[in-house]
């Protein structure tokens, strides 16, 4: 006898879709109570995380420093311990560490769950120190001034003003504070090791600056014209003995002495 059908097998036989599956609906009163739920946990989590003590501020870390200590950015920053940490004003933050230490030149404030505040330290670098009534002043590569001492600082050149008549007669057109910047902005163009060996960028007016060297050498450097090539045709004659070095012109340098 012949093998009876399965019943799917029938129905599919017969031309007759499969049964599908029940469909699960909810009543109006169980999308209101899952919606409920769904909003309590909503608000228990907001409360937690920016209300309750759960993730509260509980240590600051500091990182970055160099001339710096943690304990005079931590002062600066005064960062409330006990708030919740989402709720830190981390902009108030920031504006308090750049506004109590002129060193700093930027600061990086984040905050780890579930206890945890970061103020990464960028300080700035000295490029040269400008001589001042209160001692020497340290200036970094943009121009701005940080910090000021009565020592010269190591390992940076100091700018000094020795305007000659030419220099004088140009101040309408060059300011001293325009020729201190020049002056800033050759010893920033210095390679490193020239930077520290370089005692003093003497100005005497915009077209006449000149480099004394710790060796007793001079640097007849001109304008502030080209000085990137200047410090790059500097760097390769000082491989020469010599007293006086010209980059005046750095497409044709001197040596003499």
């Amino acid at each position: 006898m012949p093998e009876a059908l399965a019943p799917e097998a029938t129905a599919a036989a017969d031309g007759a879709a499969p049964p599908s599956a029940p469909r699960l609906r909810l009543s109006r009163r169980g999308v209101g109570v899952l919606a409920g739920l769904l909003a309590a946990l909503v608000s228990t989590a907001c409360w937690l995380v920016f209300f309750s003590s759960v993730l509260n501020v509980r240590t600051v870390l500091v990182s970055g420093v160099r001339v710096l200590t943690p304990a005079q950015v931590l002062a600066a920053a005064r960062v409330p311990l006990g708030g919740p940490l989402e709720r830190l004003d981390t902009g108030a933050v920031r504006a308090r560490v750049l506004r109590a230490l002129p060193r700093v030149a930027r600061v990086q404030v984040s905050t780890e769950w579930p206890h945890t505040v970061r103020l990464r330290i960028t300080e700035r670098v000295a490029v040269a120190a400008v001589r001042t009534a209160n001692g020497y002043e340290q200036v970094d590569a943009g121009g701005v001034g940080f910090a000021t001492g009565p020592g010269i600082p190591a390992g940076v050149p100091v700018v000094e003003l020795a305007l000659s008549p030419v220099g004088r007669s140009s101040l309408p057109e060059f300011s001293e504070a325009e020729l201190v910047d020049s002056a800033v902005q050759i010893a920033k163009a210095l390679p490193p090791a020239v930077a520290r060996g370089t005692i003093a960028v003497v100005v005497h007016s915009y077209d006449d600056m000149e480099l004394q060297l710790a060796g007793g050498a001079t640097v007849l450097w001109g304008s502030p014209e080209r000085d990137a090539r200047k410090a790059v045709v500097l760097a390769a004659l000082l491989k020469q003995g010599g007293t006086t070095y010209d980059v005046t012109a750095p497409d044709d340098p001197a040596v003499r002495g």
